[in-house]
């Protein structure tokens, strides 16, 4: 298992994917890829392709860097924005390998701890998470209100 950064020959598999985690209109994981590669995007910061012997894209995961991140005691947190592995690849190791060089990505950036989230009601997430040593900080529910 290979991972690197996605480059700009990557954007439809990694596009591909994106949907598949985080279903979304057309075109919208599209233009989000593209301000990425043109260096107009806030985040993600980074973004890490796991690559199998055959070559395949089969995971990815994207990292920033937050100020705050639930449960964290610094503010400078390396924070996973995304993270996705093909479902005929799960319990193989690829997510995992994808989180060490989260956090190697993260020690590089001067941080000392890795946050990230999942949806309420995302129990195979919040699964994945335990299984590569996070632990649980709280459950958050976020509002918003138009002015």
């Amino acid at each position: 298992m290979e991972i690197r950064p996605a480059g700009e020959s990557d954007g439809a598999t990694w596009e591909r994917m994106r949907q598949r985690l985080w279903p979304s209109p057309p075109d919208e994981h599209a233009l989000a890829i593209a301000r990425y590669f043109s260096g107009r995007a806030k985040e993600p910061l980074e973004v890490l392709l796991a690559i199998d012997e055959q070559r395949q894209a089969v995971g990815f995961i994207e990292l920033s860097i937050r100020a705050y991140a639930e449960g964290c005691k610094t503010d400078r947190v390396a924070f996973v924005e995304g993270w996705y592995v093909e479902p005929a690849e799960r319990s193989s190791g690829v997510g995992r390998t994808l989180i060490d060089a989260a956090e190697t990505w993260g020690r590089s950036q001067g941080c000392v701890e890795l946050g990230s989230d999942a949806e309420v009601d995302n129990l195979d997430s919040a699964a994945a998470h335990r299984a590569v040593g996070f632990r649980e900080t709280g459950i958050v529910r976020c509002f918003l209100k138009s002015l």
